[in-house]
């Protein structure tokens, strides 16, 4: 398959706000407004340290994505990249890890989307189910009408996380040097230190959260995915990548520092939002509504962009034998609707779930998805490897956006996400519910590359018709 090939019949719809709104929305989830929750009442103050350290690694990723961008824009991504520098069975690999982790988050999403709405009176009576299935009509129409459509929804929906947190850390920020007490309390870094310090339970529960924080970033590598769809990629994509980094400073260790001097750690519950406690303690009305509404566009965000990726990474594997061939198909629209079809008849299993066991979608699928972003990251990481030595070696000329630190900073990250699947193993239920499931996902692959294989050996030895003569 060649480059032209790739990428032919997509349009170059996405502008530059739409790229970088793509990048900063994938960097900020409901990771931050909810699950922080729980984690600050484990954990602390620090928490913002896990934050940091995994936003690290993440940002370590990203530019690895950008440097293989830089090299070649193509909305196969890291598909592509694999494919070119390690082989067919490679990019076979990476396309369907990266397809599991986004076909489980999609039902995690669908399921958070319901739960949501069951928040407000209006639909407190509506069962679960159909909640979830309007959905996913939603972002289906937005996704089949073209790119245009879902770099539009998808600006809006994370400008409105973007607006969110800028607004708390201002009005935080105000709290802060104010002075001006909150429950009780003055705000300041003494209260870290009153309360236990940075390490209250210790450093060894922060390096545990390193397992489970390093999730909050998934998404950020959607970027690689956008790039062919996005007008001049190689100007605006290194833009994009080097504006997360500090964005994920403020936003995530910004945010968790700000919470623990303005109250103490263990006014944070795990039933609700850190920002929910902060916006009631300053006596905000409809706080819990307003972040309801938040962490609702946050979830259909995730949704819309894991069924825009999907479709776009299934034809990439289409394309290289390694999927359907229907997969490849686009419609009027120059969207590949046969894969993101395909992927909403996964959510629709997420839609029968919330039918039958509601309260355990998330546990279920959660375990799964995690395997499929450190799949998809460590791909990322060698396929920049992989292109740094052959620029080294003279093969390909420099991209001029090279990853800091190349290659000692790829072999590092790749052994940051091995520890982290290895933590993931003692972390019981889920955690180890995901590694003992890596065998049969491993077998499973390769069920599947042998039936790839043998019918491309049938297809070579089907003979091609006879000319017929004048």
């Amino acid at each position: 398959m060649t480059e032209a090939e790739s990428e032919e019949g997509y349009q170059q719809d996405l502008s530059q706000r739409h790229v970088q709104m793509i990048a900063l929305g994938g960097a900020i989830g409901t990771g931050l407004f909810l699950g922080s929750a729980s984690r600050l009442e484990l954990a602390g103050p620090s928490l913002a340290i896990a934050y940091a350290i995994c936003g690290l690694c993440a940002f370590m990723v990203l530019r690895a994505m950008g440097e293989l961008v830089m090299y070649r824009p193509s909305s196969g991504s890291f598909v592509t990249y694999a494919r070119e520098f390690m082989g067919e069975w490679a990019a076979y690999s990476a396309g369907w890890f990266f397809f599991l982790n986004w076909a489980m988050s999609g039902i995690v999403d669908i399921t958070a989307v319901a739960l949501y709405m069951h928040f407000w009176p209006a639909f407190a009576g509506v069962p679960q189910w159909i909640l979830a299935l309007g959905a996913l009509l939603l972002v289906g129409t937005i996704n089949l009408a073209g790119v245009r459509y879902f770099g539009e929804i998808e600006f809006w929906l994370a400008l409105v996380k973007v607006l969110t947190l800028v607004i708390f850390l201002a009005i935080g920020a105000v709290v802060l040097f104010s002075g001006h007490k909150i429950d009780g309390f003055t705000p300041g870094l003494h209260l870290i230190k009153d309360f236990g310090g940075v390490f209250p339970h210790g450093i060894g529960i922060c390096l545990m959260l390193v397992q489970g924080v390093i999730f909050a970033y998934a998404a950020t590598e959607l970027i690689g995915v956008a790039a062919g769809e996005c007008k001049d990629a190689r100007k605006i994509i290194p833009r994009a990548v080097n504006s997360v980094i500090w964005r994920i400073l403020i936003f995530y260790v910004g945010s968790i520092v700000l919470l623990v001097c303005v109250l103490p750690w263990t006014a944070y519950h795990a039933d609700t939002s850190p920002f929910v406690t902060f916006f009631q303690k300053l006596g905000v009305p409809w706080s819990a509504g307003i972040m309801n509404f938040v962490v609702l566009t946050a979830a259909l965000s995730s949704l819309n962009s894991g069924l825009y990726s999907t479709g776009r990474i299934l034809r990439a594997l289409a394309l290289g034998g390694s999927a359907p061939s229907a997969f490849a198909m686009m419609n009027r629209n120059s969207v590949p609707f046969v894969g993101i079809c395909a992927t909403l008849a996964i959510y629709l299993v997420g839609v029968a779930l919330n039918y039958y066991i509601p309260s355990q979608v998330f546990e279920i699928v959660l375990s799964l998805s995690s395997l499929g972003i450190l799949g998809t990251w460590a791909t990322i990481l060698i396929c920049q490897l992989r292109l740094h030595r052959a620029i080294r070696q003279g093969r390909i000329p420099p991209t001029r956006f090279s990853m800091p630190g190349s290659p000692w900073s790829g072999w590092i990250s790749l052994g940051f996400l091995l520890v982290v699947l290895v933590m993931m193993g003692f972390d019981y239920p889920s955690g180890t519910i995901s590694v003992a499931c890596i065998p049969l996902l491993a077998l499973l692959f390769f069920a599947g590359w042998v039936v790839i294989q043998r019918k491309h050996r049938l297809g070579e030895q089907v003979p091609a018709p006879a000319e017929s003569g004048d």
